[in-house]
Order: C-alpha cells, then sequence, then structure tokens
C-alpha cells in the first residue's frame, strides 16, 4: 500500500497561505487602530478573515478520499462601532466634539496575532514532519 506525502503538504499548504493572509490583515488592523479617517471618509473598520473547508476534486490515485484545503472565503468588515472619544481640537470631530474611533481593540488583535501565528507554528511543524517522514521511508527503501 503506497501513501502519498503530497495531499497532506498540499492541505497544510493552504492552511500556512490562509494563517499569512490572517496574520496581514491583523496587521492591517492594528496599523489603523487610531485611523479616524478611512478611504470612505468614515472611521476605520476592523477587518476579519473567514475561512471556509474547500474539497480537492482530484482523487488520489489510490481511490483515497479528497484532500480537504482551508481557504479564505471572504475578508469581511466588522460593523461593530468604535467609541467616541470627546476632543474638541481633533480635525475629524464633530459638532460637539466627539470623534468616531476605529472599533479596533488592540488586546483583542493581540491575542488574535498569537492564535494565527501559533497555527502558522503548527502548519509549518506539519510540513517539517512530513519532509522527515519521507526522508525515513527513502532511507528504508534503500536499506
Amino acid at each position: 500500500m503506497s501513501m502519498s506525502l503530497i495531499p497532506g503538504i498540499d492541505a497544510t499548504k493552504s492552511a500556512l497561505d490562509a494563517e499569512r493572509l490572517r496574520l496581514d490583515i491583523i496587521a492591517q488592523n492594528i496599523a489603523n487602530a487610531q485611523t479616524t479617517r478611512d478611504f470612505d471618509g468614515q472611521a476605520y473598520q476592523r477587518r476579519v478573515v473567514v475561512f471556509e473547508q474547500a474539497m480537492n476534486n482530484a482523487q488520489s490515485t489510490n481511490g483515497a478520499d479528497a484532500v480537504q484545503k482551508i481557504k479564505v472565503s471572504e475578508i469581511g468588515v466588522d460593523e461593530t462601532p468604535g467609541p467616541q472619544i470627546y476632543d474638541p481640537q481633533h480635525p475629524h470631530a464633530n459638532e460637539e466634539g466627539m470623534v468616531q474611533m476605529p472599533n479596533v481593540q488592540l488586546s483583542r488583535e493581540m491575542v488574535d496575532l498569537i492564535t494565527a501565528t501559533r497555527a502558522y507554528e503548527a502548519n509549518l511543524k506539519v510540513v517539517s514532519a512530513s519532509r522527515q517522514m519521507a526522508s525515513k521511508a527513502l532511507e528504508i527503501g534503500r536499506g
């Protein structure tokens, strides 16, 4: 019975790509935590990455089930309103001196950053373990 490591590595690659995009979006959120005017003229709204599982339509040569991959289905916008602060000197203050701030909470972003980083590292370990197993299998085959 032959076993292919490629489907597993392909699935892990899709997870690595998705987590890398998630890290990029988290970095964007942190960078815009004080942006009171975005491209649409409103306070920046936190972005969120939505994952979904996708089945690979290609069946493996030995008839095993298709590989499930992770993909980003969308980059959504968190519509929760951000806080308003009183700062009448701010250039974006309204008539009452209130400024609409982004809905980015740095503590939440840091937790998401740690979670995404750990998921990325775990997937890298899967790739490393797969490479080690393939190397050992080749050694056994030569012996």
